[in-house]
């Protein structure tokens, strides 16, 4: 029963700062997807799906750790099941934060 709790809460959390994100770029029409290595943003999406991408990609994986979970685990590894999804939401929801301060980097420094 802990592990669809720990999916909601941090599918919850990255809906949140998406919304959040929404509202402080809702002059913007697209957001920055990917960037080179020289910090040039090589493809935008609309802002919408740029923004829902991440909760989306974070609610999927938890999901599936959640569904993956019901089945038999080795011998041995009965107790990472709970490890692996606090693991597993920290990182999305860290990735989900960079990329958007890489978004509002690059907005900043393009006079927008």
């Amino acid at each position: 029963m802990l592990l669809p709790i720990i999916a909601f809460f941090f599918g919850l959390a990255g809906t949140a700062i998406a919304i959040r994100a929404n509202t402080a770029l809702r002059h913007e029409d697209r957001v920055p997807m990917q960037w080179s290595v020289t910090g040039q943003v090589n493809w935008t999406s609309p802002r919408p799906v740029g923004l829902a991408f991440s909760p989306v990609t974070t609610i999927v994986v938890l999901v599936v750790i959640c569904l993956k979970s019901l089945g038999p685990t080795r011998p041995g590894q009965e107790h990472l099941v709970v490890p692996a999804m606090l693991i597993s939401g920290a990182v999305l929801t860290a990735v989900q934060l960079l990329h958007l301060w890489l978004v509002f980097r690059t907005l900043k420094g393009t006079g927008k």
